[in-house]
């Protein structure tokens, strides 16, 4: 639900997750409830400038009259259009459309705070506003019984906008309703109304292991999901079944394990197949997997315009093998022990459309996570023979366990031990997570701490680094040295978006200039995120988790203290420029040779802020062989929280989107690879290192 109402030359739009824009305009008119904006949208408002004003945001502007697509570039762009009837996209907090016949002009103020959209005179314009819909609508009260269960997983998709490909878009899938236990099965009138009949059928055993590990098929499809015994299937009561009765379909599954294979397949291939159909509606883009369609003679306007039965029974006549080559790579997977006790994670498992496994280990030796540490290890220069972050106490030791990993770019641990490429999340962080969307602050509070003033190298490069960008974003940085155990005991129970913790961490916790704090000992943690980064910090910051936090990156064990500094500065620089905690963390430790000692606990999916790409980006750079003057560019760009969005690489003569997860190559000269870096703000694998683009681009500029 979208409120607005007007002020002194300002719309002020709120929604129901307290999310909140301000559009500013000095001659702005508002003349009350508009219409016809071609985009899914919440409400829309009818107005007149000369010229409107949004917070700093992605920009895209379509043309109605052709398929001309533009998108403002970060660095002092502009967009001119002529003549014509336009819908622009403003990225903002609460989704926004402008829908108005051009002439207009789009740019970014002088000080890259805010976007402005002017007009040569006083312009009727269209505002369409959605709701991302972060946080959830209502809670639904599930007893332990398998068969409510299946109820309630089947209006998990209430939270849905549409039930056509266009689904794939993560600002039309909202955050589902909540679980919570209860003795009988409660769910509210209004979420039993907007649950989607879309005809798709799930029949699934009545255990705990394959309704869970199916929840993100039904979840996606919108199916009705029923426990086999309820269904009046006599033969093979254990295989799971998905029916499409309309068009005679009734397809069997297999049964565990192997259902987690046959739940991947589908929905990766559902899903990849409606992010191409979707294109064939009004505000599709040009992917460049599109083509793949023409190959597999799947008309898109049929299927787009199809019923949700008819058009998944078309999916269906397609081979995975025919597509498997082409499918992004899926951008997160979870393994959760299965049990009623594990039901509340569902909804934020489902709200990230995270695969769910069920968890497999075997033990792991030394050798075999030195062998894994190399194999990410990016510079071969470290000398081993440096000091640790020397202390003379205990250091926390952590059994790790090497995990089975099915397919996913991210893995998340809802389960026993400690594995090693996956971050152990808990089920508080999910809960923690949904608290710090809810408060509203005017800066984002970093506050760095250095407890031990030999580890000044780090502490001096990460505070440059949270200066720097608070010159462009809302950000107030604190350094702190030396504390005490009550002063640093406070400091996580005030109200922090991020802590950067350096120094020692001993079995009796973090070391102070008094002694040592336990995380145990804090009464609330209420520092959003953190970064302990000290030797064997895990258990301290786990219990950080269960305190109050939503995610944080830990060590294992001990770890060299130039090690740390060039994981703690990398790892500080992804943080705020929008990467999530783990993808930050994950770019970070391949800079040293032992990077798997590092780790995250907590939700690895969260993000701190948004930097001015909505979806991070990765450069892999490339030198040709036999030239010094070609380079082959590859781009990667995904995000846990944007599952279906789509890329557009700003290099020489491209002219088509990719999906996210999905990456993208280009062979460019050295003078279009600088103009790319200059225009891209996008970590950077180059020569055996990690860099930044801007730090990088002169390097080319010659």
């Amino acid at each position: 639900m979208i409120e607005w109402e007007v002020g002194t030359h300002a719309l002020r739009v709120t929604d129901v997750d307290n999310a909140e824009l301000v559009v500013v305009g000095d001659d702005l008119g508002v003349d009350g409830g508009g219409s016809d904006v071609p985009r899914p949208v919440d409400e829309t408002v009818a107005a007149t400038a000369s010229e409107l004003r949004f917070p700093h945001a992605v920009v895209y502007a379509f043309s109605l009259d052709s398929d001309e697509r533009y998108e403002l570039e970060d660095a002092g762009g502009t967009i001119s259009l002529s003549s014509g009837e336009y819908v622009v996209d403003v990225d903002t907090d609460i989704k926004t459309y402008l829908r108005f016949s051009g002439p207009a002009r789009i740019e970014r103020s002088a000080g890259f705070d805010s976007i402005v959209v002017s007009f040569p005179t006083r312009t009727p314009i269209q505002l369409g506003f959605r709701s991302r819909h972060e946080l959830p609508a209502a809670t639904i009260t599930v007893p332990d019984s398998p068969e409510a269960v299946a109820e309630a997983l089947t209006h998990l998709s209430s939270s849905q906008k549409t039930t056509g490909p266009n689904r794939t878009y993560p600002t039309l899938r909202g955050h589902p309703p909540l679980f919570e236990p209860g003795e009988s099965l409660e769910i509210p009138d209004h979420v039993r109304g907007e649950t989607p009949n879309s005809g798709v059928e799930l029949l699934v055993p009545p255990t705990y292991e394959s309704l869970l590990v199916t929840a993100p098929l039904a979840y996606y499809l919108q199916a009705t999901v029923r426990t086999l015994p309820d269904a009046g299937i006599a033969h093979e009561p254990e295989s799971p079944r998905l029916r499409l009765p309309v068009v005679g379909v009734d397809r069997r599954l297999e049964p565990m394990p192997e259902l987690e294979r046959d739940v991947e397949r589908l929905l990766r291939k559902t899903f990849f197949l409606d992010c191409l159909v979707r294109n064939a509606g009004p505000y599709g883009t040009k992917l460049a997997a599109t083509s793949l369609l023409d190959a597999l003679e799947l008309d898109p306007t049929t299927l787009y315009e199809a019923s949700p039965q008819r058009r998944l029974s078309t999916y269906l006549e397609v081979p995975y093998a025919a597509v498997e080559h082409r499918l992004p790579d899926w951008h997160l997977s979870t393994y959760l022990e299965p049990g009623y006790d594990r039901l509340e994670t569902i909804p934020f498992l489902l709200d990230r459309l995270s695969m769910i496994y069920t968890p497999r280990t075997s033990e792991l030796d030394g050798k075999e996570l030195v062998e894994r540490s190399l194999e990410d290890f990016y510079r071969g220069d470290t000398d081993p023979s440096v000091d640790g972050r020397a202390s003379t106490g205990q250091v926390a030791s952590v059994d790790i366990v090497k995990p089975e990993l099915r397919n996913g770019r991210v893995h998340g641990w809802l389960a026993d031990g400690v594995p090693i490429d996956v971050f152990k999340c808990a089920s508080e962080a999910y809960q923690n997570r949904l608290e710090y969307v809810e408060r509203t602050s005017d800066s984002i509070s970093i506050q760095v701490i250095l407890n031990d003033p030999e580890m000044s190298g780090e502490h001096d490069s990460v505070a440059e680094i949270y200066r720097q960008r608070s010159e462009v974003l809302p950000m107030h940085v604190t350094v702190e040295e030396s504390l005490r155990t009550a002063d640093l005991a406070r400091t996580f129970e005030a109200s922090h978006d991020f802590i950067h913790y350096i120094g020692h961490c001993e079995t009796d916790g973090l070391r102070c200039s008094d002694g040592y704090l336990s995380t145990s000992s804090l009464d609330r943690c209420n520092a959003q995120t953190f970064f302990l980064n000290a030797c064997g910090s895990f258990f301290e910051g786990q219990t950080l988790i269960e305190k109050g936090s939503v995610a944080g990156a830990v060590t294992f064990t001990k770890v060299l203290n130039d090690h740390a500094v060039k994981v703690g500065s990398t790892f500080a620089k992804l943080l705020v420029h929008g990467f999530s905690i783990e993808r930050a963390m994950c770019l970070a430790r391949r800079r040293i040779m032992m990077g798997k000692d590092y780790a995250v606990v907590g939700d690895g999916t969260h993000s701190l802020i948004q930097g001015e790409h909505r979806l991070p980006t990765t450069v892999k750079i490339e030198e040709l062989e036999d030239t010094d003057d070609q380079f082959l560019v590859t781009f990667d760009c995904y995000s846990t929280e944007a599952t279906g969005a789509y890329y557009f690489p700003h290099t020489t003569d491209n002219e088509y989107a990719y999906l996210c997860g999905r990456e993208s190559s280009f062979t460019l000269s050295r003078s279009e690879l600088a103009c790319v870096l200059e225009e891209t703000e996008a970590s950077v694998i180059y020569d055996g290192d990690v860099y930044w683009s801007e730090e990088l681009s002169t390097r080319f500029d010659s």
